[in-house]
């Protein structure tokens, strides 16, 4: 990724439009000067890429992608769909700026869904295949994965684990339930996209990106796929199914 920012910069182009903290960190220390319009970040403030979301200041503004406060719908979401979980584990990439944080909103959060919290940080896929093996010891496992860039390019693994081993999991984006998860709620990705469009366009006719507002989320999407819960032997309740902005036959 350092070697990629270092590519556009050296380009000199009038916007960078950027997809994800893994991307942005190597874009911002690039150039503080290209106004950057980035997608994806959860705390962008806590992260140092802005001085404030009202006005960001220096040469980037954006989107985020995740709020911390979404660990407890997927939660819920997750013991709704499979109510005989006893232990969740949280997939994550340990150098995920926001684990701590999300961490500690599953640790204070399970107890009122009478489950065990369990970290599982994970850095490549040797790893994703330790974590899942240990967790078929324990009986009535299941599993919470938050976006980052380890989980997102890895879902294909994790997902067919999930499947081979029976674990209920509840991702944070639509296309894990595409690729065959059993459930997602989270951010509209696309929809934030479709507005960092207007950003940029906003940016080329002149105007500062420290001057625009970093806006947060404001389309979620549930979707369910029932193929897959067929599977795991999970009946999806009526109202869960209800509430689903997409269901996956």
């Amino acid at each position: 990724m350092k070697a990629y920012a270092a590519e556009v910069v050296t380009a000199v182009p009038d916007v960078i439009l950027v997809g994800g903290t893994t991307a942005l960190i190597p874009t911002q220390k690039a150039t503080r000067t290209i106004p950057i319009v980035f997608v994806g970040s959860a705390d962008p403030v806590g992260q140092g890429f802005v001085e404030r979301l009202p006005r960001p200041g220096g040469n980037m503004t954006g989107f985020t992608i995740f709020e911390v406060s979404l660990v407890g719908k997927l939660l819920e979401a997750l013991t709704q769909i499979a109510p005989g979980l006893a232990r969740v584990a949280l997939v994550h990439s340990p150098t995920n700026s926001n684990a701590a944080d999300y961490w500690r909103s599953l640790e204070t959060l399970a107890p009122t869904f009478n489950v065990k919290p369990v970290a599982a940080p994970v850095r490549d896929a040797d790893e994703i295949e330790r974590t899942f093996s240990a967790l078929t010891g324990e009986k009535n496992s299941g599993l919470l994965v938050p976006p980052d860039a380890i989980t997102t390019a890895q879902r294909g693994l994790i997902i067919a684990l999930a499947a081979r081993y029976r674990l209920p999991a509840v991702y944070p984006l639509r296309f894990f339930v595409t690729s065959g998860g059993l459930m997602s709620y989270g951010v509209d990705n696309l929809d934030l996209y479709r507005r960092a469009a207007s950003y940029v366009d906003r940016i080329l006719k002149g105007e500062n990106p420290g001057e625009l507002p970093v806006q947060a989320p404001t389309k979620f999407e549930l979707a369910i796929n029932l193929k897959t819960a067929r599977a795991l032997g999970l009946e999806v309740p009526t109202p869960l199914l209800a509430r689903a902005d997409e269901v996956i036959e």
